[in-house]
């Protein structure tokens, strides 16, 4: 096998093969390793620096399979300069690629108990990997339980993956949103509504979350009414990554280094210092 990259500071320019809109501000890009001999191998929270010649370069989670080695894929939601520009990409042009960077979310070694996985907006998409890995391996694990919030029915991503995902009996899927004018038959209102009315076993139950950090804050007041302890929960921080490797301290809050030691923490190891932009 191949690496992709080497050298954690420099970009490799990948070819875009497939640029698939999900929303008005959010679409998802696919490349194959410029190198077909190489492979791309990833943890499912993990995270790769995108490289955009000329404007500059964003951390952006993994959102493909972790099983399909020879495809990169990023789901993104233009926010800034850098995403924004991304929306102009078509295929075959380039993009740089530096990563994969982080730590993961801890899934292989949580066979035998019931995961839930609570997404609030772009957050599914880190945690897609992870339900791709469950599904896979589907003997190894009790109830599985994806939550998934938007602002509106519109910014729904992964609309056509999550009706399947819905036909599945091995999959719980729970959709809501905070607002939804006429025609939208689904749930109303934020993710917490919808941990309230969940059937599951606080013991044996291991927590995911990913999205707004004010979203992740009640839900986890939520989870830990429902019993939860607090080294169940993991959550995925997000802060400003600007090198991936602990070295430029852009990221620092406390001792932790959200590129290095993270995204992906044990609440019970982070609980004073979540929703702290620094110290």
């Amino acid at each position: 096998m191949k690496a992709i990259n080497k050298e954690p500071m420099a970009s490799v320019f990948h070819p875009v093969e497939r640029f698939i809109p999900e929303t008005h501000d959010t679409f998802t890009l696919e490349f194959r390793p410029k190198n077909n001999s190489a492979e791309f191998h990833f943890r499912p929270g993990q995270f790769n620096m995108l490289y955009m010649y000329g404007v500059g370069e964003v951390p952006i989670s993994i959102s493909g399979d972790p099983a399909n080695s020879a495809k990169i894929v990023h789901t993104v939601r233009a926010y800034g300069s850098v995403t924004s520009r991304m929306m102009t990409l078509k295929k075959g042009d380039p993009l740089g690629v530096r990563g994969p960077f982080g730590r993961g979310w801890p899934i292989e070694t949580l066979s035998g108990h019931d995961i839930l996985l609570c997404a609030g907006g772009i957050g599914v998409a880190p945690l897609r990997p992870v339900l791709y890995y469950i599904l896979a391996h589907r003997e190894k694990f009790g109830q599985a339980i994806l939550i998934y919030g938007e602002r509106t029915p519109g910014d729904l991503i992964y609309r056509e993956q999550i009706e399947k995902w819905r036909g599945r009996f091995d999959l719980e899927v729970n959709v809501t949103v905070d607002s939804a004018r006429e025609g939208w038959h689904g749930n109303v209102g934020v993710v917490t509504t919808l941990i309230s009315r969940l059937q599951c076993d606080p013991a044996n139950t291991f927590a995911m979350l990913c999205g707004p950090e004010i979203m992740m804050y009640y839900t986890i007041k939520e989870l830990k009414n429902r019993g939860l302890p607090d080294n169940h929960i993991h959550i995925s921080m997000e802060r400003n990554m600007k090198c991936g490797i602990g070295f430029c301290g852009h990221c620092q809050v406390g001792p932790k280094f959200v590129c290095k030691d993270g995204p992906v923490f044990l609440y019970s190891q982070v609980e004073h210092l979540f929703r702290k932009q620094e110290i």
